[in-house]
């Protein structure tokens, strides 16, 4: 029980926001918070780099994406640096400084927000391929699996 309290809790550490983070950030005309994306300083798995006022970050096409269109929506993103004790805008008009284009991507944001991510088409792919392989080797049909008796 404590191993997997352990576990659990440090999954959602690792998702809430921490001291030292970047967080393209979605307020409404009248300054609440309406939504987030992270950004990241490091590259990974996934991630396109991208410059928002003259600092290079790495970024999921989803939140390029999302930045475009929460500015369609009439919302205000920008960039905001968790400092610890709340948040701090660095960066402002980040859908002016960083398009879809600029990162390699030539659908549209509704797309790019309706679809799959490259890394989940390939693991899609596997596991497909990888149900083929069980699929076709049922090996004796006559006795066939415990479930299909």
């Amino acid at each position: 029980m404590a191993v997997l309290f352990l576990t659990t809790s440090s999954v959602l550490a690792a998702t809430i926001p921490q001291p030292g983070d970047f967080y393209l950030i979605s307020r409404d005309l009248q300054g609440t918070f309406v939504g987030s994306h992270k950004i990241y300083g490091e590259n990974s798995a996934g991630l396109k780099q991208a410059t928002y006022c003259s600092r290079s970050y790495f970024v999921r096409a989803k939140t390029v994406a999302w930045t475009q269109l929460e500015t369609e929506r009439g919302n205000t993103v920008q960039i905001e640096f968790n400092f610890g004790k709340g948040w701090r805008p660095i960066c402002s008009h980040p859908e002016d400084q960083v398009t879809l284009k600029d990162i390699g991507i030539l659908r549209s944001a509704q797309e790019v927000m309706a679809g799959i991510e490259e890394d989940e088409k390939s693991a899609k792919g596997r596991l497909s391929a990888i149900r083929q392989v069980f699929n076709s080797s049922k090996g004796d049909s006559a006795r066939g699996s415990y479930h299909s008796r």
